[in-house]
């Protein structure tokens, strides 16, 4: 059986996990005030990997994938999904 997951945003169209994850990555780029490049470094993410997530290439993102990011940003996977775009009302399971 294949789960998958969509976010509504707010606008009413269907965001993917992936792109939910994404835009995490771009707003904490934007307030840590560090590049991608950086972020790949400290993440230990190859680079084609984080350009395929943020590409939104890949339909899936791990939760290794999740654990690597947070770890990037010096923080836990629990602080890096605390965010309204991961609430579990704005989920759609299939």
């Amino acid at each position: 059986m294949e789960v998958n997951f969509r976010i509504h945003s707010f606008g009413g169209y269907a965001v993917t996990v992936n792109d939910a994850v994404a835009k995490r990555v771009l707003a904490l780029l934007a307030e840590k005030r560090i590049t991608q490049y950086r972020l790949e470094q400290l993440s230990g993410i190859p680079h084609g990997h984080m350009q395929w997530i943020m590409s939104g290439k890949s339909k899936t993102v791990t939760l290794s994938t999740v654990l690597r990011l947070a770890h990037g940003f010096g923080m836990t996977v629990l602080e890096f999904l605390d965010n309204d775009t991961f609430l579990f009302e704005n989920l759609d399971i299939e």
